[in-house]
């Protein structure tokens, strides 16, 4: 997810080292509506509310004076005029904490290019303020003003429409869930997270997002990485199910395991995304970047997504998650249509997730089995499954690692886009770097809208 570029406003010092709120502009949670259901003829509307993640807001000092400083390209680091966090000792990491405050995110729609209207959310990827543009977003599903909404995946399913019909290459909106704290933190963080929730903080995921501000409710150390990946040394690990990474060219859904079942920051070389050598390093990453995915495009189904084929990219899409296998659907034109099972050698013959599936995916698409390391099926079952998770949308073009390219195209050479698994999408790898990518979709924006969860059976009507 990208950082953002974030206009000057000032702002009043806090009175403790704790991570604060700020108290000048607003923070206005915009109205969202989702349903809950039991039938497809028996759904209740939920009147709730969306939150902006912390890592987009302005962070600053009492001096109006940016926290965080921003470079060409879309990589950040701490001000050392305000704070300097070379030395990564606690002083310093207690210093930036207690100067640095979040301010409220004012409005959503001027600032972030983020509208509600009922039971439909506009994200877009590109939004050019007076003082600077800012680039994505990534929003959370509330309960109440200062607690996010939870949802226990396993027995039950999802609906939703997307458009995507502006989303090209390398950019990537999702739709997803993770085992946030639902406080954002604030409880198992204390006394560093007082602002919570209410102001979008805690996140984590299973890439142990490493690119943030804050981890833990301090101010997080950062050091120069591989192709400038800058926030490379704290990061937030925790269980995910990604239900829709996508675009108008690709989409994927993946479970994505950990070492451990809650929150949990990730210092060292276990955020950083570099490739595990267990010959060099001896100890796996924290969670299974990767994961356990199916991408229709990798498995073989060229013609299935995408503009101008079966399916195109303003339809309802159903996702279930039964005990033994998480499967989609797709709802056009009043039909259902079944996303294909793989066509190459040594997968199941069915789509979807599956512990046949994820026990051999790895070994077929020659990659290493993150997923084994941390007990594959078992550790799925229960961190994933089983759990509150909270409900994640975002549209992105800042992967400056891999380039969304794990999304919509191939590795980059010298790997064969003959070998199994290697094209995920049909967009040429070059246009995948974020600044390209940011530059030819600045009209970009994914809409969600009509958002249902419940029993299986219980959202749609076949």
């Amino acid at each position: 997810m990208p950082l953002l570029s974030i206009f000057l406003l000032p702002l009043l010092l806090p009175s403790s080292l704790a991570q604060k709120k700020g108290n000048l502009s607003p923070e206005t949670h915009p109205p969202f509506q989702w349903a809950q259901c039991t039938s497809p003829t028996n759904c209740t509307t939920i009147n709730s509310s969306l939150v902006l993640d912390a890592n987009w807001r302005w962070v600053h000092d009492d001096k109006y004076r940016n926290c965080v400083e921003q470079n060409p390209d879309g990589t950040q680091w701490w001000n050392p005029a305000v704070c300097d966090l070379g030395d990564e000792s606690p002083a310093s990491t207690n210093n930036c904490t207690s100067k640095c405050l979040l301010e409220g995110a004012g409005d959503y729609r001027w600032s972030y290019g983020i509208t509600t209207t009922n039971a439909t959310l506009m994200q877009k990827l590109v939004t050019r303020i007076e003082f600077a543009t800012n680039y994505g977003s990534r929003l959370f599903l509330l309960e109440k003003k200062d607690r996010y909404q939870t949802f226990v995946l396993l027995g039950n399913e999802l609906s939703f429409e997307v458009d995507l019909s502006t989303v090209g290459c390398g950019v990537n909106a999702a739709l997803g869930f993770v085992a946030m704290d639902a406080d954002g933190g604030v409880e198992r963080h204390e006394p560093w997270n007082e602002a919570g929730a209410e102001y979008g903080t805690g996140y984590c995921d299973g890439w142990c997002q490493d690119r943030q501000r804050f981890v833990g409710g301090r101010a997080a150390t950062n050091k120069p990485g591989a192709r400038g990946y800058q926030w490379q040394s704290d990061g937030a690990c925790c269980p995910e199910f990604a239900v829709w990474n996508s675009n108008a060219h690709s989409y994927s859904m993946s479970s994505h395991i950990c070492e451990n079942d809650d929150y949990e920051p990730c210092p060292g070389p276990w955020c950083d995304p570099t490739y595990y050598d267990p010959d060099e390093r001896g100890v796996p990453p924290k969670c299974a970047r990767k994961g356990c995915e199916y991408n229709p495009y990798r498995m073989g189904a060229k013609e299935f997504y995408g503009k101008g084929k079966l399916v195109d990219t303003t339809r309802n899409v159903v996702t279930r998650w039964e005990e033994d296998r998480q499967y989609q659907f797709f709802i056009q034109d009043g039909k259902r249509i079944d996303v294909p099972a793989p066509t190459w050698d040594g997968l199941p013959k069915q789509s979807g997730l599956s512990k046949e599936m994820c026990d051999v995916q790895a070994n077929v698409f020659v990659e290493q089995d993150i997923w084994a390391v941390h007990d594959g099926w078992p550790t799925h079952q229960r961190q994933v499954l089983s759990r509150p998770m909270v409900l994640v949308t975002s549209i992105d073009a800042a992967d400056w690692y891999t380039w969304n390219t794990w999304l919509d195209s191939s590795k980059i050479p010298p790997y064969d886009d003959r070998d199994p698994g290697v094209e995920r999408g049909p967009c040429p790898w070059e246009d995948n770097e974020p600044s390209i990518a940011r530059a030819s979709n600045g009209q970009a924006k994914v809409v969600w809208s009509n958002i249902r969860f419940g029993p299986i059976g219980s959202t749609v009507e076949l």
